[in-house]
């Protein structure tokens, strides 16, 4: 059991709720917090001075007033009317970091809501009962209202879930899973339930720990790359890279030192050429930087993790409730274009180097496309189309989402974030980037069947043996697409990260 109290979470503690399905419990400090800030709100409900997200409309309604008996039926219409969404419904892994993040905002006692409904949500989280969370439709301010909505609805019986993989009405769902919906929503409730950034802080956990694993892959795939190329191995001293002064360009370059380690295909500065191309040369200047990127979002993931983004905020010390914009998501936009565009670059170095290897112009003796009778066979020509084609409509992903603004409810709300679009982004190019690098394996694979494979190092031969248990070495032409999905499934995999950590210790 995992306790939370509003400040501790990161990315690694995320991990395990939202993947690994470990349980949570709020801290007893944190419910004090809770109880106080909710102790205010009833005292100024009470008092009826028209007070934003308690007794008066939102947005441009925020001029309209609010009667006492109708505020509890106003925050079931808040949250009914803000369900918009549309597209394809989030993965369940997504929508349950999305319910973790909310608890741990609201029990930092600045949100004015009742330890009930937390408690509830907490309930969805422990017993694996997943709102329908459609993916489109957040502006990124203020917050994610229609993702958040949506995950809302369950606790109120309303909407759908997911329960033990089966999508279903809530109600259904919430029998199966032994949990009661919650009677009513009280004052504030609804808006200290939505108006938050958990949507995009989710999808951006999420692919700031898809982009280590990245990272990871494309240095371990790039090593069986520089063997199959016979590249210059003295390009990771690590000397050269203290002298830049850039941490990521040194860590890549000792990984890079560690990995290669015993191996004989590898080759030293004027033994066969006096330098390689950028692609390989410039390898742990790139893929450091497109780490100290993935390094930076982290931060500020993890700053996120730990925030109040709601709106109105209870000081409940000070006896005052102000409206202000904690809810934006610029924070987020700007770091996740930034991943999306550090991400892109692990794919474009990789397709380059995969090009090198298809190439008998540039392959350093390699066969031209690493087939043994070309003519009559095309081997790995369109592998590296492929390849090229999926890193062009990455270029295409990569515009930043950041960069626009659209004005909503009446242009009270006259500048948006697009956040959640720019987190759904980076995670839709890591993918891409992924399949890129699987080609670049499937490809190197190849190439290094050309060579001598017990000169490979231990390590790069460990994933040869990985792979080649289930993809073989391709003597003429056959379908190539059922190897690369099948490759692309190997590395993805949780057991992959396992293997791959394993060997590089």
């Amino acid at each position: 059991m995992i306790e939370i109290n509003g400040s501790n979470l990161d990315i690694y503690t995320f991990s395990k709720v939202v993947l690994d399905y470990e349980k949570i419990q709020i801290s007893e400090s944190s419910k004090l917090l809770v109880n106080n800030s909710r102790k205010y709100v009833e005292e100024v409900i009470e008092s009826e001075v028209p007070t934003y997200g308690i007794n008066t409309g939102f947005g441009k309604l925020s001029v309209i007033s609010i009667k006492k008996s109708e505020v509890s039926k106003l925050q079931e219409n808040l949250i009914k009317s803000h369900a918009c969404g549309v597209g394809f419904p989030f993965s369940e892994s997504i929508v349950r970091g999305m319910l973790l993040l909310r608890i741990n905002a609201l029990i930092k006692g600045f949100s004015g809501i009742r330890l009930e409904v937390i408690d509830k949500m907490v309930e969805f989280l422990n017993k694996n009962l997943t709102p329908v969370v459609f993916s489109q439709g957040s502006l990124g301010a203020s917050g994610d209202l229609a993702p958040l909505s949506h995950m809302v609805l369950p606790l109120l019986g309303l909407g759908e879930v997911y329960y033990k993989g089966e999508r279903m009405d809530a109600l259904e769902g919430l029998k199966l899973a032994n949990i009661k919906p919650l009677i009513s929503l009280h004052a504030k409730e609804g808006l200290s339930l939505i108006n938050g950034t958990q949507a995009m802080a989710s999808l951006g956990a999420l692919a700031v720990l898809e982009g280590y694993k990245l990272i990871k892959l494309s240095e371990h795939i790039l090593a069986v790359t520089m063997e199959a190329l016979t590249g210059i191995d003295d390009v990771f001293f690590n000397k050269i890279h203290e002298l830049r002064n850039q941490s990521g360009q040194i860590q890549v370059a000792k990984d890079m030192l560690k990995i290669l380690k015993g191996s004989k295909l590898v080759t030293k500065q004027g033994e066969l050429r006096i330098q390689d191309a950028y692609s390989l040369r410039c390898s742990p200047q790139v893929i450091g930087a497109s780490l100290d990127a993935v390094n930076y979002c982290k931060n500020i993931i993890e700053n996120e993790m730990n925030a109040v983004t709601d709106n109105p905020l209870v000081f409940s010390e000070e006896k005052r409730v102000i409206s202000a914009g904690n809810f934006h998501g610029q924070p987020i936009a700007l770091a996740m274009d930034f991943l999306t565009i550090a991400m892109c670059e692990l794919a474009n170095i990789s397709e380059r180097r995969l090009e090198r290897m298809v190439n008998s112009n540039l392959s350093n003796g390699l066969p031209a496309f690493l087939v043994k009778t070309s003519g009559i066979n095309s081997g790995f020509m369109i592998v590296q189309y492929s390849a090229a084609s999926v890193v062009s409509e990455n270029k295409t992903i990569a515009h930043p989402a950041s960069v626009d603004s659209i004005p909503s409810s009446a242009n009270q709300e006259d500048h948006v974030s697009m956040g959640t679009i720019a987190a759904r982004k980076a995670r839709e190019v890591i993918d891409n980037s992924l399949k890129v690098l699987a080609m670049e394996l499937f490809t190197a694979l190849q190439a290094v069947d050309f060579r001598d494979t017990s000169k490979m190092c231990p390590k790069t031969k460990a994933i040869y043996n990985y792979i080649r248990k289930e993809v073989s070495f391709i003597e003429e032409d056959t379908i190539m697409y059922t190897k690369i999905h099948k490759i692309y499934d190997l590395i993805v995999s949780p057991d992959f990260d396992k293997f791959i950590e394993m060997g590089s210790n």
